[in-house]
């Protein structure tokens, strides 16, 4: 039998579960959907009246696109003796070659073509951005929430451990870490979510918590019989989640660029990334003549960038979400 919505007034019977009102007959879970999708279409009204994050957004499509181009690129176009991004060689051209008609972006010292590499590269940043970004924002969430809420202890052993995480250098922290274990793109992105569940987002998000557990529908959640997981699940973490997505979109920068500062040191156990692309330039002598070598670097950096800033725009856009004083009057 489906759990029926109750009216405002409805009350809880000794034993005898919620009163219900006959004039109501949907679905408690099919009135929140539709709740949420009211919200999230607001929502997104609000994120299309800013420039800023509709340019970020268009960036990050085309970067996609870009990125699913690959296995069509390489599976029915290019040759992949010539153009695979790790052990394709062209045998006809010296290397490094600039842009000619057969490869638009030139070539590597070690004759592979720029142009694979890049595209081969987008999908793994994707994946390394995303998945870090989101290993973050749902750990920060949870222990944000459980410090807010329980207080105490609790909050004191989580924000202790934060000043820890950031008390360390980011960068010079996951070169040890690297040096001590071989890092591919999955075992690096777990770990830089993890630091950076533990770090700042989780003394951020501890604070907005703390507005919410201080809310009256809190006192009520706590007083109708709510268990602590419920009123931490069902009312803090919704509240503030729409923050949550906001760091989400710049710990994607930040994972962009570790990874890529990570891989120009040799640190990572990567075979292709923007990174290694650039460090790729630097270990065969070419990166400090930039100016006749510009393709070995150039691309790779200018989609780093380009990348970074697409979310950190959204990131903007997302914050007049979450902030209405930010909206146009």
């Amino acid at each position: 039998m489906n759990e029926l919505a109750t009216s405002p007034n409805a009350r809880q019977s000794n034993g005898e579960g919620p009163r219900f009102d006959p004039g109501i007959t949907e679905p408690i879970w099919k009135i929140r959907w539709k709740m949420n999708m009211r919200s999230l279409a607001q929502n997104w009204e609000v994120f299309k009246e800013s420039r800023v994050g509709m340019f970020g957004l268009m960036i990050i499509i085309a970067f996609g696109i870009f990125g699913l181009l690959w296995p069509i690129m390489i599976n029915f176009v290019w040759d992949p003796l010539v153009y695979h991004p790790v052990v394709g060689f062209d045998p006809i051209m010296m290397h490094p070659s600039p842009p000619v008609a057969g490869h638009l972006l030139g070539t590597d010292p070690i004759g592979r073509d720029i142009l694979a590499q890049l595209m081969f590269s987008t999908g793994r940043e994707f994946l390394l951005g995303v998945l870090s970004a989101v290993i973050s924002v749902v750990v920060g969430t949870f222990i944000g929430a459980m410090a807010a809420y329980y207080g105490g202890f609790t909050d004191t052993l989580f924000m202790r451990l934060a000043d820890i995480v950031m008390l360390f250098p980011f960068v010079p922290l996951l070169v040890v870490i690297g040096s001590m274990m071989r890092l591919d793109i999955f075992s690096f992105a777990v770990i830089l979510g993890f630091l950076e569940a533990f770090g700042g987002i989780t003394v951020i998000l501890k604070a907005q918590a703390l507005q919410v557990k201080v809310r009256p529908y809190i006192d009520a959640a706590r007083v109708a019989g709510g268990s602590d997981l419920h009123i931490i699940r069902a009312h803090i973490i919704p509240n503030v989640l729409p923050l949550s997505f906001l760091y989400m979109m710049f710990n994607v920068t930040a994972a962009i660029v570790s990874e890529a500062t990570l891989s120009f040191f040799g640190v990572l156990n990567i075979d292709m990334s923007w990174g290694m692309m650039i460090h790729t330039a630097e270990t065969a002598g070419y990166l400090f003549d930039f100016g006749k070598y510009w393709w070995l670097w150039a691309p790779s950096g200018f989609f780093i960038t380009l990348f970074c800033a697409a979310f950190y725009m959204v990131g903007r856009g997302l914050d007049e979400v979450v902030n209405p004083r930010l909206r146009k009057r």
